[in-house]
């Protein structure tokens, strides 16, 4: 194996990579109120929304060390991309980027390159499985490095939510001007730009804030047919199956994915949040 991707715990890696010796995924660290958790394979996210709702404290995360990032890339592969959440959400990119530096310094030269997602969620995914299909082209180091940057700022993050507190709370919506009231239903459709959340549009109870979601992706994304269409959902795959027919009836695409949200996704959607990426 030539090539590894290291990714962080608010990747969802498809069930068949999560084996995969070319991934790894290094765990964020949980809390809601005493109740901390790495987001790992042993993750509960039953348990954990139940205790989010239980709490009167805002839940949180906490970025893997540096020192992990560079256990990981200390291996046998000869290129390490890295794919973490976005830098306006969390420190994992921070510390993605000083793992590098420290086993520079430890062990020597080593191709790594860091990729921050300015995404979370099934925007990571899209970054890792795009690296994958660049190196198993054949592409360099150096080719995979540029192709993938491009590729970062064309791609889209869209999300509806029902709960939008963590992110209020957490300081992670100030590119918001409005939000409307919870208790009137009304729900705003969201947009990540380049890391920073913005609102894109509104609409009265959750299937509508969906199609309101779709519409907009349509608007702003040339040529569906040649992009990945990722959902991924938090404990609501009815939801995410009626988002994927939304699309489908829009456009066509070259390949739809549905995916669950891990721990640190799971903490900012919330119960029934939807993220839609291509």
């Amino acid at each position: 194996m030539n090539y590894k991707i290291v990714v962080d715990s608010c990747c969802e890696l498809p069930g068949k990579y999560k084996n995969d010796e070319r991934f790894q995924s290094i765990p964020l660290g949980l809390e809601v109120g005493d109740y901390a958790i790495q987001d790992d394979e042993n993750f509960d996210q039953k348990v954990f929304l139940e205790k989010v709702a239980a709490c009167p404290l805002c839940p949180k995360s906490s970025c893997p060390s540096p020192e992990k990032f560079m256990e990981a890339y200390h291996c046998e592969a000869e290129e390490i991309f890295v794919v973490t959440l976005s830098s306006h959400l969390s420190g994992s990119y921070n510390s993605a980027e000083l793992g590098r530096n420290l086993y520079h310094e430890k062990y020597g030269g080593k191709k790594i390159h860091v990729v921050d997602s300015e995404s979370a969620s099934c925007g990571e995914t899209q970054l890792a499985m795009r690296i994958m299909r660049y190196k198993e082209a054949g592409l360099s180091f150096e080719e995979t490095v540029e192709k993938i940057e491009v590729f970062k700022r064309k791609m889209r993050t869209y999300f509806v939510l029902d709960n939008l507190e963590t992110l209020r709370k957490n300081g992670r919506l100030s590119g918001v001007k409005a939000l409307v009231a919870s208790t009137l239903n009304i729900k705003p459709v969201m947009i990540g730009n380049l890391g920073v959340i913005e609102q894109k549009g509104q609409a009265i109870g959750i299937n509508k804030a969906l199609a309101r979601l779709a519409d907009n992706i349509i608007a702003d994304v040339a040529h569906p047919e040649k992009r990945t269409l990722m959902i991924s959902h938090c404990n609501c795959p009815e939801r995410a199956a009626y988002m994927r027919t939304l699309m489908e009836k829009r456009a066509s695409y070259k390949k739809v994915v549905i995916l669950d949200t891990a721990g640190v996704s799971s903490m900012y959607a919330n119960d029934g949040g939807i993220i839609v990426t291509l």
